[in-house]
């Protein structure tokens, strides 16, 4: 089966170990013809040139800290028909690209965004959903496996997700990417309504899935607790102003900061946050608002690609599955096993169950395998039973085909 050609940007910003395991990651994606654009700080950047990895991806530095302008970095760079995005701190699926460029089947559709699965491998972080001209996300059904195409409605946009989504990359260039004055937040979410507008439809890929961990950065601590929010402020203003009718931007300021503040005391309230933590917060978010009501709105224009040079990036295509078990108390072994396995070019996962009923949990290891613990009678899927009297041997033929259709 023919597939077409796919560049896949990566943003990273002073999370060199993150983003080296994320490459890991994208090494095991069952697609080609595929390329890797690497747009990172200096820190990022020297971890690459000193990896395996080096000489297969696009490397440009990323002189600050805005992730609209690193994308557009990204964009000029790609040479593929198809532009997917995933973030530093996430591990695609090894059947992502198959499932996410699927969507691209249909002439009509520009967009696509899947799954982004939390920090326990399983439940979803986000979702199918929408936009409206507030930057609120409201959420929508998801029946099926089957790609659902979002047709354009007025006052409302696609929202694809800024660590799993893909565009065509004509219309990237036609649009002018992403509009660099959302340097942290709401970049994809304001390029997606400016699409709808212009009547493009998106889809959303159920089976197109990203391990997303929530590793810390400059405006948020690896347990999601904010450091900062002026960022978030200024980016949630920006796009009132390019969006959202006049008469509604009170209120849209007023709902935002006051679920920005019920997030804060929900924090305080578990001793994560201090009261004076708490004003401190709300005060760089309205600090941050103001800038962004003051930025001039300047709508993007139409750039060129600055290197049509397609760099192959050697993926796992067709490569063997492996799929280990073993009760966790005699585990050791079956790491170092899957450990060989995964640099022997199987795409491994190991099975580490526990004779309990607690709940399981997935990961990606920085070695290069797949990782589901819990135990043998708890959950896997949050709706599932709370007990499930299994024997080994089933729960694992039962796990294996529950992820395969993602993993292979």
């Amino acid at each position: 089966m023919n597939f077409p050609p796919v560049s896949v940007v990566i943003v990273s910003w002073n999370r060199p170990a993150a983003l080296i395991r994320c490459l890991t990651g994208v090494a095991q994606l069952d697609y080609a013809p595929m390329e890797v654009i690497v747009v990172a700080c200096t820190a990022g950047v020297e971890a690459v040139q000193a990896s395996r990895f080096f000489p297969h991806v696009k490397l440009e530095e990323a002189p600050v800290p805005n992730i609209a302008k690193a994308r557009n970095s990204g964009i000029a760079l790609a040479s593929g028909d198809i532009v997917a995005f995933i973030d530093d701190d996430a591990v695609p699926e090894p059947l992502w690209l198959r499932h996410l460029v699927r969507a691209f089947d249909n002439p009509n559709v520009t967009s696509a965004s899947g799954v982004v699965l939390g920090r326990n491998g399983i439940s979803w972080q986000w979702g199918r959903s929408e936009i409206d001209e507030t930057g609120a996300r409201v959420a929508l059904t998801v029946d099926g496996d089957d790609p659902i195409v979002w047709a354009p409605k007025a006052g409302r946009g696609a929202k694809t997700e800024g660590t799993n989504m893909a565009f065509r990359r004509s219309v990237l260039l036609r649009e002018g990417g992403f509009d660099e004055a959302f340097a942290y937040y709401l970049d994809e979410s304001d390029l997606n309504y400016r699409l709808g507008r212009l009547g493009e439809q998106s889809a959303f890929v159920p089976l197109a899935q990203v391990h997303h961990s929530f590793v810390a950065n400059s405006v948020r601590r690896d347990d999601r607790v904010p450091r900062d929010l002026a960022l978030l402020g200024r980016s949630q203003a920006a796009f009132v102003a390019r969006h959202c009718p006049k008469e509604r931007r009170i209120s849209a300021r007023s709902s935002f900061v006051a679920e920005q503040r019920n997030r804060l005391l929900r924090h305080m309230q578990t001793g994560a946050l201090m009261p004076d933590d708490v004003h401190r917060l709300l005060g760089g978010l309205s600090h941050g608002w103001s800038q962004g009501e003051a930025q001039p709105v300047v709508p993007p224009q139409p750039f060129e690609s600055r290197n049509a040079d397609f760099r192959r990036y050697p993926t796992q295509v067709d490569a063997p599955r492996k799929y280990l078990s073993q009760l966790s108390f005699k585990c050791a072994k079956s790491h170092q096993c899957a450990q060989k396995l995964a640099e022997s070019g199987y795409v491994t996962t190991l099975f580490n169950f526990s004779l309990n009923g607690y709940y399981h949990s997935v990961s990606f290891t920085s070695s290069g395998y797949w990782i589901q613990s819990g135990g043998v009678y708890g959950r896997s899927t949050r709706n599932g039973r709370l007990f499930q009297p299994w024997r080994l041997e089933n729960r694992v033929v039962a796990e294996t085909m529950r992820v395969s259709p993602v993993r292979g």
